[in-house]
């Protein structure tokens, strides 16, 4: 039977073992550094509470079965599996939270089951000439269009660690023009700026050191929709008909460095994947066969 995804009232998270699911909820998004991965994780909390309070049912005297309803409601809402994974994961991670805190005697979502994501990244990325063509609007358009779709492009930043970076991150380190961003789970790094992205920056900054890397046109801070709008209308400009988000810029860097033949290993370095696993989805989705190891194999047998 579906069911919509509508609350019946306002949201209140109630109390268990006298420690109220606010407090809980406020503690466990405390451990995450990026505020980027705060909101996102807060909003699927915030749908699942919603949930939870149109059927009546108090946020911390779920079941398994509750949470294996909401997914599958999720699904016949049309989300995609990794949305529904994400959205599952995070749930977990509070009631693993909560049941550590000793507010709850375990964790109801630790055994749901998930939807299988599939090895491929579904995300549409450019391929070289549609890549260049880019580049060349953007130094058309202007030097922070520029250096945005260079940070993006060449990079492969996440789209929250162009935005959030200041100008005083940029620095030099053995002899490398580098950018300190915050990686997810509030990890710094120092990524190293290729000399079209340095250019880029120096052009658009002209000598300015503080404030945000990327100013919006109020002089405000750069954020993500902004930077979405902005890479649609380049996109636009350059006669490509693919849907492009900042993201796309992000797969395209990491295809392309693949097809440029750059080791899988250096490949997670540059994408600041944490996971091998996260990278090997990008290298399936290029549907690249003249790597296949048949080719390797039969030429070693001859």
């Amino acid at each position: 039977m579906t069911t919509e995804i509508v609350p019946r009232t306002p949201t209140t998270l109630a109390p268990a073992e006298g420690v109220s699911a606010e407090a809980l909820a406020a503690g466990w998004l405390l451990g995450f550094g990026n505020p980027h991965t705060r909101g996102a994780y807060a909003r699927d909390l915030r749908q699942w509470a919603e949930w939870c309070d149109g059927f009546g049912v108090e946020l911390l005297d779920v079941g398994r079965a509750h949470l294996e309803a909401w997914a599958r409601v999720l699904e016949e809402a049309g989300r995609a599996p990794a949305t529904v994974a994400r959205k599952l994961a995070a749930v977990a991670g509070f009631y693993a939270y909560a049941a550590e805190e000793g507010a709850i005697a375990r964790n109801p979502a630790a055994h749901v089951r998930r939807p299988r994501v599939g090895d491929d990244s579904p995300t549409l990325g450019l391929d070289r000439e549609e890549a260049r063509r880019l580049l060349d609007v953007a130094a058309e358009a202007g030097p922070r269009d520029r250096a945005l779709v260079a940070l993006l492009l060449y990079n492969g930043l996440r789209v929250s660690e162009a935005c959030s970076a200041d100008a005083g991150d940029l620095d030099t380190e053995r002899g490398h023009r580098v950018l300190r961003v915050t990686r997810k789970r509030g990890r710094r790094e120092a990524v190293p700026l290729a000399p079209p992205t340095v250019e880029a920056l120096d052009a658009y900054l002209a000598g300015r050191s503080s404030g945000p890397l990327l100013e919006a046109n109020d002089g405000g801070r750069l954020d993500r929709h902004d930077a979405g709008r902005i890479v649609r209308r380049l996109t636009r400009a350059a006669g490509i008909g693919k849907a492009i988000t900042p993201h796309s810029l992000r797969h395209t860097a990491v295809t392309l460095a693949l097809d440029a033949g750059v080791p899988l290993r250096d490949v997670q370095d540059l994408a600041g994947h944490a996971d091998p696993r996260t990278t090997r989805r990008y290298d399936r989705a290029r549907q690249s066969l003249d790597r296949h190891g048949t080719y390797a194999l039969a030429g070693f047998l001859a």
